[in-house]
């Protein structure tokens, strides 16, 4: 014989908590990918009104960091035999770190960028 009376319920989860994936982030969300995609373009969400949105300001900050090692992989690139293994290494991994904040910008997550990530350029 089966028991069917309910029993205690689980408690429920708020819908929304103490995440970087706010309202207010989800507009600044096309800012962040265009400057993941274009990284030349970080400094967008510093002259519009996101200048203020910390959400902005740490993917603004993500993407001079990726935009730096692609600028060093370029200069490593002179470098005879060694440079021209380890450029397009480099390059490679921008590209993982590009498509990385791409997702967590898409998502609404502030997570760093692995290696390059901790850097704080912009304040």
């Amino acid at each position: 014989m089966e028991n069917n009376t309910p029993g205690p319920k689980p408690p429920e989860m708020p819908s929304q908590g103490p995440s970087t994936n706010s309202n207010d982030n989800s507009s600044h969300k096309t800012l962040a990918i265009v400057g993941y995609i274009i990284p030349i373009l970080f400094f967008i969400p510093l002259l519009s009104e996101a200048k203020n949105n910390t959400f902005a300001k740490f993917h603004a900050n993500q993407q001079l960091n990726l935009l730096i090692l692609w600028a060093v992989s370029q200069v490593i690139l002179i470098i005879p035999i060694l440079g021209w293994i380890i450029s397009p290494l480099l390059i490679i991994v921008g590209l993982i770190f590009m498509i990385m904040g791409v997702i967590n910008a898409a998502n609404g997550n502030m997570k760093p960028l692995p290696f390059i990530g901790g850097w704080q350029l912009l304040k």
